[in-house]
């Protein structure tokens, strides 16, 4: 957060201006553009990489923004071209964060979690597995959970974690819906996103018996996953 803010404040980004931001996840990135003195503005995501959508970025910009910052997510590079372009319309700057500043592993565990991350693409049934896109490098391994009305990610989250599996939410609140930070925006695929989206493991140190179970425990609960009558 703080090298963010540091970036902001030494190009000039403070008092008055508004920097676009995604809501999906960091709440350390909106907190970083109020140290600077600046003021967050959401901007929805790209609802299959996750990052900021770069229409959405338009749409989002006033006279009064000076930045954006680009957020890659999940170990998914983001599209840096298109939001470059609109930066250089614009005159923004266009700053980047990794979604976590936990190193991402050296080649080999990198290339394991790729090889487990390829092998549940293979197997799963009922979710939507993640595109791969170039230089993934799966820190998690994020599926949606298609919603029918009920709160069906967290159901299954549920069941696959009585049979071992260690799954976890995201982002459980987008930014846009935290206290202190509360705007009256329309971000549907930001808010779709926290309602369907689970993580799985796909850990370098998990053997093939514990992936081929993390397969079977997801593809059990095809029930869960029928349209409601």
């Amino acid at each position: 957060m703080m090298a963010t803010a540091a970036l902001l404040r030494a190009a000039g980004v403070g008092v008055g201006d508004e920097v676009v931001v995604p809501a999906f996840g960091n709440v350390d990135v909106a907190e970083a553009v109020m140290a600077a003195g600046a003021r967050p503005v959401f901007a929805d995501i790209d609802p299959v990489t996750y990052c900021l959508e770069p229409a959405a970025v338009d749409a989002a910009t006033t006279p009064r923004t000076a930045a954006v910052v680009v957020v890659h997510r999940f170990g998914r590079p983001a599209d840096l071209g298109p939001l470059q372009a609109l930066g250089r319309r614009h005159g923004l700057l266009v700053l980047e964060q990794r979604e976590s500043e936990v190193p991402e592993g050296p080649y080999e565990e990198v290339a394991q979690r790729r090889e487990r991350a390829a092998f549940l693409d293979s197997r799963l049934r009922g979710v939507r597995t993640p595109e791969r896109g170039i230089g993934h490098t799966y820190q998690q391994y994020v599926v949606r959970v298609p919603g029918n009305g009920r709160p069906d990610r967290d159901a299954f989250a549920r069941a696959i974690r009585v049979k071992g599996v260690a799954c976890r939410v995201p982002v459980k609140t987008p930014v846009h819906r935290l206290p202190g930070f509360r705007q009256c925006v329309s971000l549907p695929e930001t808010e779709r996103a926290a309602e369907e989206t689970l993580a799985l493991p796909v850990d370098a140190s998990l053997t093939k018996r514990e992936m081929q179970r993390i397969a079977s425990a997801c593809n059990a609960l095809g029930g869960l996953l029928q349209p409601a009558l």
